[in-house]
């Protein structure tokens, strides 16, 4: 990859020992001369495909992870804005769970029972999830009842288990509330996160130093820019790994990545399995999603009732911080547990709501590797896999790729030519890198990034426009040195 100098800006040497990337875990300073081989030759591309893919992208990643951070502190904001809701003083005997759903019938006619979460703590609200007119796709009415004495304490809208803080702020970061054309920005910033952040990696520890500690530790005595590159260096390999991983589960619910990544999970035997809540032969399995059943069934009505599905699902081990999905025609209840911190605690089973009879049972540890991989890996993305210590690990990754992405650009800033009058900005690395790599190298290479740049579609046409950019930025200056104007 190959774009030319902005005009204004001394050209640097291939050899030239500084690196301006914005985003750059690992640029720089070098003291020593370059070490022969692969390494070598590859080190300049990486170089400038680093600095035009942290320059151009860096936006998007910060913006990411702000509304990232924003997202990781909504648990916590929740528990104090809805306290009221979610809270109640504890008592001495919880009523039976049918007597808690029908009080929040009562408050709320209007809407269908689609699903109850009993209360998962001593001093916790039952929740019972409704369908009811004017919400949102994949929105529930959240009805909070204490289950010590029946009072319903409020109703929100919930999705997916979050609150209205919760809920915009995930949509925030997922979209910035602009909707499905909103999701290209979240995934082309995880489409270009791992690039950006390996390739730092590689140029970070493929430096020559005096000492590991300058690898893992910010250089004491250090000013200038060499200071700024330090700790951007250190902290960007101290959060590499964290990095990684949010921009892969990303991709994985991502719009076209995601369809990508699905189909191999697919291919490779690693899909979720479903339980089959079926009541005939050939009815097919339970459609609903968490909390979105669309029957009309009434739990305090006729078969077997609410609280004698939950105990039969006790029997079957299924107890921990349960949901319980009510029937669709044509199927039983559903008792799911939605504990996800470690040890995880995901059973299921499937009730018939006539005789109590146990249709399926469904337990986590029988998931494939790779299904139970993908759910870790985007309950953890989602600050759920291990409660506030997953949170607060997603809030320092932010913080940490906040601090990166500033540190880059004032790099990039402290580079620029200051005996310029006018404007002017860091200097790139010189064009042309790309012919310095052995061919033996260069088209396993192109390879591999046409096979990625397929895989992840958004990375690969955003590549695409660098790369038109670098030429018309070439054709430019060719004919800005001839003296022609390219107006």
């Amino acid at each position: 990859m190959s774009i030319n100098v902005p005009a204004g800006a001394t050209q640097r040497t291939p050899e030239s020992p500084e690196h301006p990337s914005p985003t750059d875990l690992g640029s720089a300073e070098e003291t020593t001369p370059t070490r022969p081989g692969t390494w070598a030759a590859l080190r300049p591309l990486a170089l400038r495909l680093h600095f035009y893919a942290g320059l151009l992208v860096a936006p998007l990643l910060f913006l990411a992870a702000t509304t990232g951070l924003l997202y990781a502190l909504s648990f916590q904001a929740e528990e104090i804005i809805y306290r009221h809701e979610l809270r109640v003083p504890v008592g001495e005997t919880h009523r039976p769970l049918s007597d808690q759903v029908a009080a929040a019938q009562s408050a709320h006619p209007e809407g269908t029972v689609s699903a109850v979460w009993p209360a998962p703590e001593v001093d916790a609200t039952t929740r019972v999830l409704m369908n009811a007119p004017g919400l949102a796709d994949g929105t529930s009415l959240a009805v909070f009842v204490d289950p010590y004495t029946n009072e319903v304490r409020g109703a929100l809208p919930s999705s997916g288990g979050a609150l209205p803080v919760r809920t915009w702020l995930s949509s925030l970061h997922a979209n910035l509330q602009l909707g499905e054309f909103g999701r290209h920005y979240s995934e082309l910033a995880a489409s270009w996160l791992w690039v950006v952040a390996l390739g730092g990696l590689a140029l970070w520890v493929g430096r020559r130093r005096r000492g590991r500690a300058q690898l893992i530790m910010p250089e004491r005595g250090a000013t200038g820019r060499r200071r700024t590159l330090s700790w951007h260096g250190s902290i960007g390999l101290w959060a590499v790994t964290g990095l990684v991983a949010l921009s892969a589960t990303g991709l994985t619910w991502s719009r076209y990545a995601g369809e990508h990544i699905g189909a191999v999970q697919g291919q490779l035997g690693g899909a979720t399995p479903t339980i089959s809540a079926a009541l005939v032969p050939g009815a097919g399995g339970h459609q609903g999603h968490e909390g979105h059943g669309t029957s009309g069934a009434t739990p305090t009505g006729e078969g077997i009732g609410l609280d004698q599905v939950v105990e039969t699902a006790r029997e079957q081990g299924v107890e921990d911080r349960i949901q319980v999905i009510l029937p669709v025609e044509g199927s039983g209840y559903v008792v799911r547990e939605r504990d996800t911190h470690f040890p995880v605690h995901l059973d299921s089973v499937a009730v018939d709501p006539a005789d109590g009879t146990v249709l399926d049972v469904l337990r986590f540890e029988d998931y494939p590797v790779l299904a139970k991989l993908t759910r870790f890996g985007i309950d953890a993305h989602m600050g759920v896999f291990l409660g506030l210590a997953n949170q607060l690990a997603l809030a320092a990754l932010a913080v940490a790729l906040m601090a990166l992405t500033v540190w880059g650009y004032r790099m990039w800033w402290l580079r620029r030519p200051t005996r310029e009058r006018r404007f002017s900005a860091g200097r790139a690395h010189p064009r042309g890198t790309w012919r310095k790599v052995p061919v033996t190298v260069l088209l396993p290479l192109a390879a591999v990034v046409a096979l990625v740049g397929w895989f992840v579609p958004l990375l690969g046409i955003s590549l695409l426009a660098f790369l038109a950019l670098d030429l018309l930025w070439g054709l430019r200056t060719r004919l800005r040195d001839r003296g022609v104007h390219p107006g």
